[in-house]
């Protein structure tokens, strides 16, 4: 169930580089570009995403006839910088998709590893939580938090971080199961180790491999979410950009702009592709059972 082979992290960091495939290098590479390109948007962008310029509207990308020096992806319906708008709703988007869920990790980590331990009716109401979460479709439920709620950002951060816990939760509950039923943990309790010594001590150190699969995969969802939100016009609201709503606001400009849409677009592609890549590795990595093969 240990993902990294070796306990210095720098060593596992370069046994995972030299057996992973070419398209698993690629999309490591490619999310560290996007992650630096999101980090460093206010030093890179050419233009204030904000600044509006009605003279320089809907001006077409590099290489177009009515290109103007500057605008590298060209201009919105307000002038505004696309590629400028980009590198700062890429941000927002990542941030968003980051905070979101860390909240899931930390909620359904939590609500698993007590059913796991404590079984009984704690575990049946959380496990009846988590069937109900499935059960009803999840962008029906946060676009009916969306419209009681507002669209601020707390909000959208609260919706995207209830998501998808019940991922974790059953994880979680499912590993701390099977660790439980150890020799290690019998011995714990035999030498005396209470409930939080041995979850702490002996259990959460065993399933940080899955947890950490599980918030690369559900890193790519929230993502789509966010952005899926955004487009319906129920996320951050403009002037500030995500990349969904970048998407939805550039849709009806399509026939005679289309690269006000080409732009975000293609950065979320690349985003969810390179996470759900990234995800799949880690996880081949950490299943005891796909090893050697």
């Amino acid at each position: 169930m240990v993902a990294l082979p070796h306990s210095n992290p720098r060593r596992a960091l370069v046994t995972l580089w030299h057996d992973a495939n070419w398209l698993q290098r690629i999309a490591a590479l490619l999310a560290i570009a996007l992650v630096l390109a999101a980090l460093l948007a206010p030093l890179v962008a050419p233009f204030d995403p904000l600044k509006q310029s009605l003279i320089s509207r809907l001006r077409p990308p590099l290489g177009f006839d009515r290109y103007r020096d500057g605008f590298l992806l060209g201009t919105d319906e307000l002038g505004r910088d696309v590629l400028s708008r980009t590198l700062f709703g890429l941000r927002l988007t990542l941030g968003l998709a980051l905070l979101g869920a860390l909240i899931g990790l930390m909620i359904g980590g939590t609500l698993g590893l007590l059913a796991g331990l404590r079984r009984g009716w704690t575990e049946d109401v959380i496990m009846a939580g988590v069937d109900l979460q499935i059960s009803v479709p999840f962008t029906l439920v946060a676009l009916l938090a969306l419209s009681i709620f507002g669209t601020s950002i707390q909000v959208m951060v609260c919706i995207l971080g209830i998501a998808y816990w019940e991922q974790y939760a059953r994880i979680v509950r499912a590993e701390v199961r099977k660790i439980t039923e150890m020799p290690f943990i019998e011995a714990a309790r035999a030498s005396g180790g209470g409930p939080r010594y041995i979850a702490l001590r002996h259990v959460l150190p065993n399933i940080v491999s899955p947890l950490v699969v599980q918030f690369t995969l559900a890193l790519s969802n929230i993502v789509i979410l966010e952005s899926t939100l955004s487009f319906l016009g129920l996320g951050v609201q403009p002037p500030t950009a995500t990349l969904g709503s970048m998407v939805g606001y550039g849709r009806d400009y399509m026939p005679t702009a289309p690269w006000m849409v080409i732009a975000p677009a293609v950065a979320i592609i690349l985003l969810t592709f390179s996470v759900q890549i990234l995800g799949d590795w880690l996880r081949d990595r950490a299943d005891v059972r796909l090893q050697g093969r």
